[in-house]
């Protein structure tokens, strides 16, 4: 019987969820989807110390946000509770005891200044400075103690930690579903903490342990893990768990713009773009991190740019819905190489998906700003004024920004075209063109156009010379959307006054 597909995504609460992680969140979502599988949250806040007051829910709300909400988790519960590892951390001890029992793992009793020590004569003999099978029998363990020695500290409360024992030279392969097959020598390894000081796990028990009771299938992951990748296929062996081990997919970093290094948060500040999904205001200090829902992105378009950001769909095609996404993803098409993040192309998806989104929903996302702002909030005409003015925009909130002069006078002008166009008799022409268009029966499009032609052809004037100071009477703008559509959209009283106004009071700088 062919085994469920089940990927989990399980992120440190330390700190605002990277984008970088976000797309790993995606990947293991699109597989589960694709092949009919789970998809589960579960939060690794095994390290206290850097846990972050927040994270845990800003980690619920991103992958909310973007529409990829996990099948178990936390806040969803299901077969497999507790969903968080500070509440499992009573099950771990018995497989670090049973790895002991098996000859797989060691008491440790060293103190920091004998590990420094140890490290330190490694380091001036030119040797790996690394706790392994050439130096732990120098070192104060149970390997190297007596059996009574070891027991006696046992039994006085002495500090330990336990350590995987590894082989000294034995070859480790598992084959990596994004990098074909991987071979690592443990000589090159080193005898990694599972259980700490205090009682706690490590990353590395509590991860093998939770995801063979999970019943993981696949581990999608970034691959700053493929250097422990080796430890987790010996720990699943070890443990007596190898036949059910999970597939492994090391996924490829997000790079900066210039493809030198992973993408940080400072790339983002220095190059004016967010490295998070969501706004985030640092606890200890207030510092305010952009987000991408707060800088106005649609979802849609941050989840189908992050898609593209190290898989390449067979079709090369570029726009996808989560549906297609899920229905076209292959993790053979994932890359092995580094995918650098474009800014530029993460505005062209949201601005493709804004053009595709309804105007009327548009108008209604807007509403509250126009409220706020004071402005003229009429579902209707908001959603005409979307109509003309999207296009030429990114983002929503662009839209008022562009179109502003739909709700409120202008009071600036461009500087621009008034020292260049706005002189000599165009005052006066736009004021008489202003009379003339205040008798008009008919004030739509096609009308405006028809006089304005005539207007011109009677007063001896070019068409193009008058349309940009035209604009400009009505909107203060060198540039925007249709002229004739917005003209009548603005409604005859409104435009005349403003043409009105323009030719008596406006002056071109010297």
């Amino acid at each position: 019987m062919e085994r469920k597909v089940r990927v989990r995504f399980a992120p440190s609460p330390t700190g605002p969820l990277h984008i970088g992680g976000v797309r790993t969140a995606l990947f293991n979502y699109l597989f589960a989807k694709k092949h009919g599988g789970d998809f589960i949250l579960r939060i690794e806040d095994t390290d206290q110390k850097r846990f972050v007051p927040g994270a845990e829910d800003y980690i619920n709300e991103a992958l909310a946000w973007l529409g990829i909400s996990p099948n178990e988790g936390v806040r969803e519960g299901g077969d497999h509770t507790p969903y968080r590892q500070s509440e499992r951390m009573d099950m771990y001890k018995q497989y670090a005891d049973q790895l002991i029992a098996s000859g797989y793992a060691y008491y440790a009793f060293d103190t920091s200044d004998e590990l420094n020590e140890m490290r330190a004569k490694l380091e001036a003999a030119r040797m790996p400075a690394k706790y392994d099978a050439s130096s732990r029998m120098s070192m104060k363990n149970s390997l190297s103690l007596s059996e009574d020695e070891v027991q006696k500290r046992l039994d006085n409360g002495d500090p330990y930690v336990v350590r995987i024992k590894l082989p000294r030279k034995e070859e480790v392969r598992f084959h990596d579903e994004v990098r074909g097959w991987v071979v690592v020598h443990t000589s090159q390894m080193d005898d990694k903490v599972l259980l700490k000081q205090d009682g706690l796990p490590t990353y590395h028990l509590a991860n093998v342990v939770d995801d063979h009771i999970m019943e993981i299938s696949h581990v999608i992951r970034g691959e700053e893990w493929l250097p422990s990748a080796p430890l987790h296929v010996l720990l699943y062996r070890y443990l007596g768990w190898e036949e059910t081990m999970p597939k492994f997919a090391h996924l490829s970093l997000l790079l900066k713009p210039d493809g030198k290094g992973k993408l940080s948060k400072r790339d983002g500040d220095r190059l004016g773009f967010p490295v998070f999904p969501l706004q985030w205001t640092d606890p200890a200090s207030g510092e305010i991190s952009s987000g991408y829902r707060e800088d106005g992105y649609l979802p849609e378009a941050v989840l189908n740019m992050l898609a593209l950001l190290g898989w390449h769909p067979s079709d090369n095609r570029e726009l996808f819905d989560l549906t297609e996404l899920i229905e076209a993803f292959s993790i053979e098409k994932v890359s092995k190489s580094g995918a650098k993040f474009d800014a530029d192309k993460a505005k062209w998806f949201n601005n493709r998906y804004l053009q595709a989104k309804n105007n009327e929903v548009i108008a209604n996302d807007l509403a509250p700003e126009l409220e706020r702002r004071g402005w003229k909030n009429d579902t209707e005409y908001t959603t005409s004024v979307v109509n003309l003015i999207k296009e030429k925009v990114n983002f929503t909130h662009e839209i008022l920004e562009a179109g502003d002069f739909f709700f409120t006078e202008p009071t600036n002008y461009d500087e621009k075209v008034l020292r260049k166009k706005w002189k000599g008799e165009i005052p006066a022409l736009i004021g008489k063109l202003a009379s003339t268009w205040k008798d008009l029966t008919s004030f739509n499009a096609e009308s405006l156009e028809s006089s304005f032609k005539a207007f011109a052809e009677e007063n001896e004037v070019s068409p193009g010379g008058l349309m940009q100071p035209l604009r400009l009477s009505v909107s203060g703008k060198a540039g925007g959307p249709p002229i004739w559509e917005m003209i009548e959209l603005l409604g005859q009283e409104r435009v005349v006054n403003r043409m009105e106004s323009a030719s008596t009071s406006l002056v071109s700088p010297q």
